[in-house]
C-alpha cells in the first residue's frame, strides 16, 4: 500500500482530537491525575476489568493515561490489556476512545492495517511497546485471530523476543 492511499484511507478521523475531545481529558478545575491513581489503574489493566471501570466512572481522563514504569517504560490501560493479551478489556478500552496502535491491530489480526502501517513506517516492525514487548509478541497474545498478522511479522524478520528497555 502506497503511502498516499495510506494515509487517505485513514483519512483525518482518529487522527486529530476535536476541541470537545480534548476538554474531556481534563480533570475536574484542570487538575492533574494524581500518579498513584494512574500507576494503580494500569495496574489493574493487566487483570481486573471490574476495577478498571469502576477507577474510569470516577476518573473519565484514565482512559489514555500513561504510567511511566521508570526509564520512559510507559503503559497505558490498553498497552497493559493488549501486552498480556486480554481482549476483552482492549475491546472494552477502544468502544470507550481509547487511543488504538499498531500494537492493538497485531492483537486482534488486523493484517491489512498493519502491512498499511508498516508500508509507510517500516522501521515500526521493531517499536518496543510497553515492558518491551514487541509487534509480535501482541500477535501472539492474539491467538489463532491473529495468526496471518504473526506469520506476516516474521516473513519481514520481527524478533520473537522480548526487546529489554533498560
Amino acid at each position: 500500500m502506497q503511502r498516499n492511499h495510506f494515509l487517505k484511507s485513514v483519512g483525518t478521523l482518529g487522527l486529530f482530537a476535536s476541541a470537545a475531545a480534548v476538554s474531556s481529558f481534563r480533570t475536574q478545575n484542570d487538575e492533574k491525575l494524581n500518579p498513584t491513581i494512574v500507576q494503580e489503574f494500569v495496574g489493574a489493566s493487566h487483570r481486573d476489568m471490574d476495577k478498571v471501570k469502576e477507577m474510569l466512572e470516577e476518573y473519565p481522563s484514565l482512559l489514555n493515561a500513561a504510567h511511566d514504569w521508570k526509564y520512559g517504560d510507559f503503559e497505558t490501560g490498553l498497552g497493559a490489556a493488549s501486552h498480556v493479551g486480554y481482549k476483552e478489556l482492549v475491546q472494552y478500552f477502544i468502544d470507550k476512545g481509547a487511543q488504538a496502535n499498531i500494537f492493538t491491530a497485531c492483537l486482534f489480526g488486523q493484517t491489512e492495517l498493519v502491512k498499511g502501517m508498516l508500508s509507510v513506517f517500516p522501521n515500526a516492525l521493531h517499536a518496543k511497546g510497553p515492558h518491551g514487548f514487541t509487534l509480535l509478541h501482541h500477535a501472539e497474545k492474539g491467538g489463532e485471530e491473529a495468526a496471518e498478522v504473526k506469520e506476516y511479522l516474521v516473513s519481514l524478520g520481527a524478533s520473537e523476543m522480548k526487546i529489554p528497555l533498560y
